[in-house]
């Protein structure tokens, strides 16, 4: 496994960390499968796992609390998130990033995952009807307070999180240590276009989430879409990522995993992973298979002519 640090931060995290979105979040599985799952990957390396209470209400967070104590992961060795945005209630105030909702939830999320602290707290979202000031400083108080170690943000713009690492830092605030966006081949152009520049110019690590494009890069859907597959649950994700554009590239990427002897899953990985902006890419599985495949692509380096290969493939492909 290979570890980079979280920005300019002195943290470090597993380039492939796991995700509880699809592990144990949006459809819950067996508990041994989700047990085998996280054991694996902290057996590859993986120091870094990430959740959110949004996922299955909560649920998410709690199994991964009961997974690691049946683990028995000393808890210094792990690098834990959560974050805080989205609904959680019919209560009004019971979301967003008011003051009142993070100082709330930050306990609530500790409780359910069964720990003092987390290492990462997102804002997994802008809340446009909170005062950026208000947000900042109740993430910070989060972080002097103790119960996290860091904080961050989630799909915010180029141009928030650069006011937000400007205020932190004017005012004698804690500033975000790291933006949590989607991206893969086929969803890049906000990323490298908007918020790299952002984020490498003040110190910001990347974790990024969906690197597979939701299981599409893996070529799993060459011959239509698998009974029980995600994009047979999903109808937003099969319409976004399974068009007729995105599927012609990714059977152009079978001949170039194939010379290097590699899945396109993992070709798709080892891409991410090529930016130096990007601390560390998320991704999940609901078999222990997956992430085996997965975890693999933290060793695979790709030179400039197959980043020229790939490069020409996606020219199509500017999203």
């Amino acid at each position: 496994m290979q570890y980079r640090r979280l920005g300019r931060a002195g943290l470090k995290v597993s380039t492939i960390s796991l995700g509880a979105w699809t592990t144990y979040g949006a459809s819950v599985q067996d508990r041994k499968t989700i047990t085998d799952i996280v054991g694996t990957a902290f057996e590859a390396g993986v120091n870094y796992f990430d959740n959110a209470d949004a996922y299955a209400k909560g649920q998410g967070e709690t199994i991964m609390g009961e997974v690691l104590a049946d683990l028995a992961f000393e808890r210094h060795h792990l690098v834990l998130s959560t974050k805080v945005f989205w609904p959680q209630s019919e209560n009004v105030n019971d979301r967003g990033l008011s003051r009142k909702h993070v100082m709330e939830s930050i306990d609530r999320s500790l409780e359910r995952m069964a720990t003092d602290y987390v290492d990462i707290y997102f804002a997994h979202r802008y809340d446009p009807e909170t005062p950026l000031e208000e947000t900042i400083e109740a993430f910070s108080d989060v972080v002097r307070s103790g119960r996290a170690h860091y904080w961050g943000t989630s799909e915010w713009t180029g141009a928030q999180i650069a006011e937000a690492h400007t205020f932190a830092t004017a005012n004698g605030l804690v500033a975000p240590a790291t933006e949590q966006p989607q991206y893969s081949m086929l969803h890049r152009e906000r990323v490298e276009r908007e918020i790299l520049p952002v984020t490498e110019a003040k110190g910001v690590g990347l974790v990024v989430w969906s690197p597979l494009a939701q299981g599409m890069l893996t070529g799993k859907y060459d011959d239509g879409v698998p009974e029980g597959s995600r994009f047979a649950e999903n109808d937003g994700f099969r319409e976004r990522f399974m068009t007729d554009a995105n599927a012609k590239v990714v059977r152009a990427l079978a001949p170039i995993a194939d010379d290097l002897g590699v899945t396109r899953g993992q070709l798709a990985l080892a891409w991410v992973l090529r930016q130096s902006g990007v601390s560390s890419v998320i991704t999940g599985a609901t078999k222990v298979e997956q992430f085996v495949d997965n975890v693999a692509a933290a060793e695979i380096e790709l030179d400039d002519a197959v980043l020229a290969r790939i490069d020409e493939v996606l020219e199509g492909v500017r999203t």
